[in-house]
């Protein structure tokens, strides 16, 4: 679960990041500047969780952190906490039943249910892409 970057001292740099996550890299772009085009006002920052997790990259509106990257070895985990609002409409979408069974599992705490998805490729991209929108909507 630790972050590939870990020394609390060294923020990464992108071209650290781009080596660390190789083929992956354009995929964490893509969230990134979508996240960021879809939501107005957004900031995206490096954070350090302390030693057990290391650095991670969260995006943030004004009120709360719309996705976190957590990056690792040759891929990246995306990571998001929704409401009850948010729950319902994850619920109707056309998001995968894996995605929408892992989050019914998930435990829940008064800020939401959280789920991390590992992202290796381009392989459930456009359930990322939906789960983007229904946090900013939510």
């Amino acid at each position: 679960m630790k972050s590939i970057f870990a020394e609390k001292t060294l923020t990464p740099t992108s071209s650290e990041l781009e080596k660390a996550l190789g083929a992956t890299f354009p995929i964490w772009q893509e969230l990134e500047n979508f996240t960021t085009k879809t939501a107005p006002f957004t900031l995206a920052e490096w954070n350090y969780s302390g030693e057990k997790f290391g650095w991670s990259y969260r995006i943030k509106d004004k009120k709360r952190v719309l996705i976190y990257l957590l990056p690792r070895d040759g891929y990246f985990k995306a990571a998001f906490v929704f409401g009850q609002k948010a729950m319902d409409k994850i619920m109707g979408s056309t998001v995968s039943e894996a995605i929408k069974n892992e989050l019914q599992a998930a435990k829940s705490y008064a800020e939401g249910r959280g789920i991390r998805i590992d992202v290796k490729g381009h392989s459930g991209f456009e359930d990322l892409l939906r789960l983007i929108e229904i946090k900013i909507g939510n």
